[in-house]
């Protein structure tokens, strides 16, 4: 039996399950688990047996050839999950049943449920080191070109258009840069690691 909720959180039509509910189809076997976080978030922390597909390369094919007729899918706290599920929407249409869990690996873990923890990994997702490098960036920049010279604006200019980069074309370079440092790379998980 499948408890489904419609999230506050997610889109209205996002079909949704329990973290408890979750943990017993899984326990009996009667559906498979796919993360859709970034490779370094689930190499930190992740759910004994989830599948890793990022959700940047989740499709409704992808999903669909791991062979099963029920999918649960989470992330970090159920936003990803829900734009996970909504991609894989025409599924419905094979009889597939397609779970976001409700809350993702956080809630899991509210929930007393067990997670495999990595602890050699940085506490912080590449994403985050990302961001605290931009922002100190446009910081550093902006202070020392109104201070200093305001040739120190070209850094937080440089920042923008990185941005705007990553943005339109899901390429981010200081992320690339960041994941191959070598706090990052300490324990790599690749792709399906359980």
């Amino acid at each position: 039996m499948t408890t489904m909720t419609t999230s506050t959180t997610a889109p209205a039509t996002t079909p949704e399950i329990a973290p408890a509910a979750a943990s017993a189809l899984l326990s009996r076997d009667e559906a498979i688990l796919v993360d859709v976080r970034e490779p370094d978030e689930h190499a930190r922390e992740r759910i004994h047996g989830a599948r890793l597909v990022p959700l940047a390369q989740v499709t409704a094919a992808k999903i669909a050839s791991l062979g099963a007729r029920r999918v649960l899918i989470h992330c970090k706290s159920g936003r990803r999950g829900a734009d996970a599920v909504a991609r894989c929407a025409s599924l419905r249409d094979s009889g597939m049943e397609i779970l976001n869990i409700r809350g993702g690996i956080e809630a899991w873990r509210d929930a007393g449920l067990p997670t495999v923890f990595d602890q050699s990994r940085p506490r912080l997702s590449v994403m985050q080191q990302t961001q605290l490098v931009i922002g100190l960036g446009v910081v550093a920049g902006t202070a020392l070109g109104a201070f200093v010279n305001p040739w120190f604006l070209a850094l937080p200019a440089f920042m923008g258009c990185g941005l705007l980069v990553a943005g339109a074309t899901g390429f981010c370079g200081l992320a690339n840069l960041l994941a191959v440092a070598p706090w990052n790379r300490a324990s790599v998980c690749k792709s399906g690691c359980a």
